[in-house]
């Protein structure tokens, strides 16, 4: 769900239950999530986020900019940055001769987001015989709220900095995504139809979460 508040926007994920009232969480890299009470409507949902509007933007202005102060890379040839889990130097993911920062930068995020495809499309590929379905199509964007997306329309998207953390995170988000084919919802049988096919899907959600904040460049 997508709240506007005029001057900017949040991706809200909303989670319905067995509850009384509306909670409002933001972790540590920004996603906003709204825990509702079963058959609570969107606009009061919508509402609910708008009250808090002010302390909202000021919990993500500061996580992003924590974000961009932390872990500074060099864009250099033996620079390290991210891939697949692992610190590799910055040569040997990309073409840096003759190339400014500005350009590597622009190479390197190039390369990421043709490298998320390619992986995405391969674990999607390998889930299906678990999950029974495939999606209509699979997308690669940049997000700076969501790790991975399934739209109405059987869509998958996948934010391409996933492509900097270990195959058994970016399968987590893989598996958590195309559940919603069946499940749209975070309810009981969403999160048991995830656990049948990763029984740790909750170590790896809460690793993905200790490690997102430094995976940037």
């Amino acid at each position: 769900m997508k709240v506007d508040f005029g001057d900017f926007s949040i991706d809200v994920e909303v989670q319905y239950g067995k509850r009384e009232k509306i909670l409002i969480s933001i972790d540590s890299v920004g996603y906003v999530t709204v825990k509702a009470p079963n058959n609570t409507s969107e606009e009061v949902i919508i509402n609910a986020v708008m009250k808090y509007k002010k302390e909202i933007k000021s919990r993500l202005d500061l996580i992003d900019k924590s974000n961009n102060n932390d872990d500074y890379r060099a864009y250099e040839n033996d620079g390290k940055f991210l891939y697949m889990g692992k610190e590799i130097d910055l040569s040997e993911l990309i073409d840096t001769e003759g190339l400014n920062e500005e350009e590597m930068r622009a190479r390197l995020k190039k390369f990421y987001i043709s490298s998320c495809k390619s992986i995405v499309k391969e674990r999607v590929k390998f889930y299906q015989k678990h999950i029974g379905i495939m999606p209509k199509a699979i997308e690669v964007n940049e997000s700076k709220t969501k790790w991975g997306e399934c739209t109405s329309d059987k869509v998958i998207r996948f934010n391409y900095r996933l492509i900097m953390a270990p195959i058994e995170i970016i399968d987590y988000v893989v598996v958590h995504e195309m559940c919603h084919l069946h499940h749209m919802n975070h309810d009981r049988s969403f999160w048991r139809k995830v656990g049948s096919i990763l029984t740790d899907y909750k170590k790896r959600e809460e690793y993905l979460t200790s490690i997102s904040r430094h995976m940037t460049f």
